[in-house]
């Protein structure tokens, strides 16, 4: 299903080793798979989804309208989670576990994740707020300042790796994105999945399909996911999409300057 799953075949010995690496020093993996929307239906027809189970979410994504954020790595995101609550992140991607400071592996609010789909991979650091002080909403309505949203932590890991002149105060608000996020265990697995929908302003969709393990069964977890899903006919092959990256173009290129 990810990116581990094809790792042996389409990666090359240097990024094979490069993967096992960054693996080995996570705390842990997750294998995501997007699916084509010409096959969304039959996938969720398949695997026995029902949307009705999932739960509601609204994404905000904060960056300046040129992205600046992205271009040095940094992802700055809010939630409203149904029945849940609030939560921020400030992520940074690519890390290389090993090269993290000690005080920051050290935070509980700290996480190393390696994200592996078909054809790529990424380790990111998020450092994580999951109960804000400011609901989410207030801030993206400009009634409460965005910096309000996050952390000490948080904002000390967004100065050390964001550009200097760009504050928290400065970005602009990206989104929302409307999510159902379910999480089910398909017939036939004993392994729990989890099923994404992101639906986006001009009506276009990613479903994504992902399971969570340790790193040390990172590849046996990758075989037995690819070959259950294969069975039930979900596309493997098509082209992986990032739902951060389509949710930040969507929304920069709205923020973009009418030409004169």
């Amino acid at each position: 299903m990810s990116q581990s799953t094809v790792v042996a075949p389409s990666l090359s010995t240097e990024q094979f080793e490069e993967l096992y690496a960054l693996i080995q020093n996570a705390d842990r993996v997750e294998l995501k798979l997007t699916v084509p929307e010409a096959n969304q239906r039959a996938a969720v027809a398949e695997l026995g989804l029902d949307p009705l189970e999932g739960q509601i979410r609204q994404v905000f994504f904060f960056d300046t309208p040129d992205l600046r954020l992205d271009a040095a790595g940094v992802v700055v995101r809010a939630r409203r989670v149904q029945n849940k609550g609030d939560d921020s992140v400030v992520k940074l991607r690519p890390v290389i576990p090993t090269e993290l400071p000690k005080s920051v592996r050290r935070s509980p609010d700290f996480g190393v994740e390696v994200d592996a789909m078909p054809g790529g991979f990424v380790c990111s650091g998020s450092m994580k707020n999951s109960s804000t002080a400011v609901a989410v909403r207030d801030a993206v309505t400009g009634k409460r300042p965005v910096r309000k949203l996050f952390s000490k932590e948080q904002r000390a890991f967004y100065s050390e790796h964001a550009p200097k002149d760009v504050s928290l105060d400065d970005l602009s608000v990206l989104g929302p994105i409307f999510v159902l996020k379910l999480r089910f265990k398909p017939a036939g697995s004993d392994r729990r999945m989890v099923a994404e929908l992101w639906l986006y302003p001009d009506g276009s969709r990613i479903l994504e399909l992902s399971t969570k393990c340790a790193p040390a069964e990172a590849f046996q977890v990758a075989a037995e996911t690819r070959a259950y899903l294969t069975e039930r006919g979900v596309s493997l092959s098509g082209e992986q999409q990032t739902k951060t990256r389509t949710a930040l173009e969507f929304f920069s290129s709205e923020l973009a300057p009418t030409p004169a």
